[in-house]
């Protein structure tokens, strides 16, 4: 009897630990009785943008995943030239996008995007940086190529930022091989890579030295990574990932680490069978936050700035699979809020801070649009 009332007891607790965490990790998603914002609609008729950076003038550079690089100046776009050939397929194409630090003085930019091999049957996720003189880009240099090559089509990535030292971070997905790549450092996909601005490896990587590691990863266990940026305080690298079915996730990234795809997830198969039974492992990284059901986010941004008082130091994630952009409140690494804005806008690929302190947003098959105070005047 004693021994029953012991696994019972277990039971229990094991139910109420699961619970906790569920609850903990689940504040009430809550959409507004009344918008605090207007949109305004900036570029219109934009199919599917993928990244976009605002230059020290005002204008707008963003990419479309079909291999089209985009300057938005003065209500007029304009295609710039010079691009490498893109790899379109599925998920694949033209990419992340970042300015270097030093953009003012030098024009490097810096851009991911999905390239083929010679024969073109197969492809996958490259780094490249530019430099743009007016609607031209020249200089490209091809910085690092994930490989190998391959056909399939999804989990590509990849997003882009630079750190407050200056090295750049960039997230190429598991592309479709997840029992093969995102827990080998032997091997790319699905991992956060760390460069100097030139293309080297630093010195300070965590896998340098490792007989056969890729030097370059700076993080493993990712599924497909669409979401990287700083923290505007601590300085501190934040991603977020698709998950499958369930178990898209918040993640501070650090060195060396691993977050467990897919060992790990609090996700399903899209059938809804089991992928693990596990939700955590020794030496794996727990998401600061997960999504159940997932919301399939895209593009991630702190608010920062006076023109949202009450949104300051959140988190804005758009959603692809839901079609609205979500606010996170974030306090002591926790999320204790969530909100909806945008309901109803379409996909939201891509979210960044503009000129001004605006948030602007990239819909699929809409355009891109500018976030606006109703107290601004």
């Amino acid at each position: 009897m004693k021994t029953n009332i012991t696994k019972l007891a277990c039971v229990v607790l094991l139910i109420s630990k699961s619970s906790c965490a569920q609850n903990e990790n689940k504040p009430y998603l809550k959409t507004p009785a009344t918008n605090s914002y207007t949109l305004e609609l900036v570029v219109p008729d934009v199919e599917i943008p993928w990244g976009m950076v605002f230059l020290p003038n005002g204008d707008l550079l963003y990419t479309e995943k079909e291999g089209k690089l985009i300057r938005f100046q003065f209500g007029k776009k304009n295609e710039i030239s010079g691009l490498p050939n893109t790899y379109v397929r599925g998920q694949g194409g033209l990419m992340g996008i970042a300015l270097h630090p030093d953009f003012e003085h030098n024009n490097r930019f810096y851009f991911t995007m999905a390239t083929a091999n010679e024969d073109a049957s197969g492809g996958n996720t490259a780094l490249y940086s530019g430099t743009l003189n007016r609607n031209t880009l020249s200089d490209v240099k091809l910085l690092y190529k994930a490989m190998p090559d391959t056909k399939k089509s999804v989990h590509f990535g990849s997003r882009i930022v630079f750190d407050t030292d200056g090295y750049i971070y960039f997230s190429v997905g598991d592309r479709g091989e997840r029992d093969i790549n995102p827990q080998d450092i032997t091997r790319d996909n699905g991992k956060i890579y760390r460069l100097s601005d030139d293309g080297s490896i630093p010195s300070d990587n965590p896998f340098v030295g490792i007989d056969g590691a890729k030097e370059a990863i700076y993080s493993y266990g990712h599924r497909n990574p669409q979401g990287l940026t700083i923290h505007p305080e601590t300085g501190a690298v934040w991603a977020h990932e698709h998950g499958p079915r369930g178990g898209d996730e918040i993640n501070i990234i650090e060195a060396g680490k691993n977050y467990g795809w897919p060992k790990i997830t609090y996700g399903k198969n899209y059938s809804g069978t089991t992928i693990t039974k596990k939700l955590s492992l020794p030496g794996m990284e727990q998401p600061l936050y997960y999504w159940v059901p997932s919301i399939a986010a895209s593009g991630m941004t702190f608010v920062t700035g006076d023109k949202y008082p009450n949104w300051k130091g959140s988190i804005l994630a758009g959603s692809l699979k839901k079609s609205y952009l979500e606010r996170l409140t974030i306090r002591d690494n926790k999320v204790v809020a969530r909100e909806k804005i945008a309901e109803d806008i379409g996909r939201v690929r891509d979210v960044i801070m503009g000129p001004y302190g605006y948030i602007h947003i990239a819909v699929e098959f809409e355009g891109i649009y500018r976030i606006k105070p109703n107290t601004d005047k």
